[in-house]
């Protein structure tokens, strides 16, 4: 039997919607995959102005503790998580530096108003050399409201 693919899931808003819980389950039926979901902090307030880096890890840390149940159900099998840099490259970097994975699922809020696709994280986190699967939400009011 062949070792499990991990799969580094990135997402924050979206980190419980449809969409991303629709694609954990594909990879899922796919073939053995062991699943660890990063939740990049969110500055918040000034923090975004004064220090974007000192930022609380409170509304994170309950995106994390709202979506890891559902991914699980969604992988059929635990799925661990962790908090990630603010900015989503570094989380990603991060992540691939310190674990060992095989493919990444970038979720985002829809184009019109994701900040990470203005940021161009998809062909950024392609650029690793790792597949990448990117799922976009439906719409923002889908992916703020679990």
């Amino acid at each position: 039997m062949s070792e499990p693919a991990h799969v580094l899931v990135v997402a924050h808003q979206t980190a419980a919607t449809e969409g991303l819980l629709s694609a954990v389950s594909e990879r899922a039926s796919r073939g053995p995959a062991s699943f660890h979901l990063i939740v990049p902090r969110n500055p918040s307030g000034m923090h975004k102005v004064v220090d974007p880096e000192d930022t609380g890890d409170d509304e994170a840390r309950s995106v994390l503790e709202d979506a890891l149940p559902r991914l699980s159900q969604a992988a059929g099998g635990d799925v661990t998580g962790g908090l990630g840099d603010p900015e989503p490259l570094m989380a990603i970097h991060d992540a691939i530096n310190l674990g060992n994975y095989d493919e990444i699922i970038v979720s985002t809020l829809p184009r019109r108003v994701s900040r990470w696709l203005k940021l161009d994280l998809v062909s950024k986190a392609r650029a690793l050399g790792l597949p990448v699967t990117h799922v976009e939400a439906a719409d923002r009011e889908s992916a703020t409201t679990k």
